[in-house]
């Protein structure tokens, strides 16, 4: 007897590379043992709902060609369909590959497997009831500024595009607004907050804020960062994106659990895998985080 063909798509912009991302695919798929299908999206938010299709129709795997963004938008369109089995196949040929870096950082050639690895998922939901997924990371306050600014920025990518947002976001800083933030099941406090990071991967922007983070290990991994001034976080940040965050500064602040709320007076800015959850003028003051133990499986590919 043999076994039934795998069938699947590969989601990807088409302007991707000046228009190459099609070629490029086309002679990687013809390497699969496999039934591909090639879906160009055709504008923002296009790859969440044929991933949802292809998720819909049973296909073996769902192919998300492109950065972090890609994958975020494919990754919310699996996980819309609760009985979907399908696997992400990540194919990163993206400005920022965070999520691919991580998860070869942790499971070495096991992430290219034909079965792939099962991997937690995060979900957040605000008071204004938009809910999202997310893979990667979820970033509040300066970490979501720092996203605003390189999305207006055409003329850089990778470290030096975010080296260079979060100098413009860093410059633009007002005083520290104060959070009520709760982890897991404790009682919320009350904390200045510069940043807030939940984390999934070690990385964040290609700044590595959780070099301990593990994919399948049921925890978030936060940071905080609480009142620091523009100079100590245009002296601190640099060193965070090669080493990590300091394990002895009196403002920052790692710790692991499965759910976090924040409550703020003011208007929150926040990102999911480098794309924006909410802005200012969305008027969202509260964000709950909770985490999905090993609810995807997912495999990375090389381009």
């Amino acid at each position: 007897m043999t076994s039934r063909a795998l069938r699947g798509c590969v989601i990807f912009n088409p302007a991707a590379g000046r228009g190459r991302a099609k070629r490029r695919l086309e002679a990687v798929v013809t390497t699969w043992q496999a039934e591909t299908e090639l879906w160009p999206t055709e504008r923002r938010g296009h790859g969440r709902e044929l991933a949802q299709a292809a998720a819909v129709r049973g296909f073996d795997f769902v192919g998300a060609a492109g950065g972090d963004g890609t994958v975020h938008e494919v990754a919310n369109g699996m996980l819309a369909v609760a009985d979907s089995t399908a696997l992400l196949r990540i194919v990163p040929i993206g400005s920022a590959n965070d999520l691919a870096a991580s998860l070869r950082q942790q499971f070495g050639a096991a992430v290219a497997d034909e079965r792939g690895v099962a991997i937690d998922v995060g979900r957040v939901v605000s008071d204004r009831g938009r809910a999202e997924y997310f893979v990667c990371g979820l970033g509040l306050g300066l970490n979501g500024d720092v996203t605003l600014e390189s999305q207006r920025v055409r003329w850089l990518q990778g470290l030096p595009l975010y080296a260079w947002a979060t100098l413009r976001a860093v410059l633009r800083m007002s005083n520290a607004p104060v959070w009520a933030i709760q982890f897991g099941e404790e009682t919320a406090i009350a904390a200045p907050t510069r940043m807030l990071s939940v984390l999934l991967a070690c990385r964040e922007g290609n700044f590595t804020l959780a070099p301990e983070a593990l994919h399948d290990d049921g925890l978030f991994d936060i940071l905080h960062v609480g009142a620091m001034s523009r100079f100590e976080m245009l002296h601190w940040l640099p060193r965070v994106a090669w080493n990590g965050p300091p394990q002895n500064h009196p403002l920052v602040l790692s710790r692991r659990c499965q759910r976090v709320r924040v409550t703020s007076d003011s208007p929150l800015t926040a990102h999911t895998d480098g794309e924006m959850f909410c802005i200012p003028a969305d008027g969202v003051r509260e964000l709950t985080v909770e985490l999905l133990p090993t609810r995807l499986r997912v495999q990375v590919v090389n381009p």
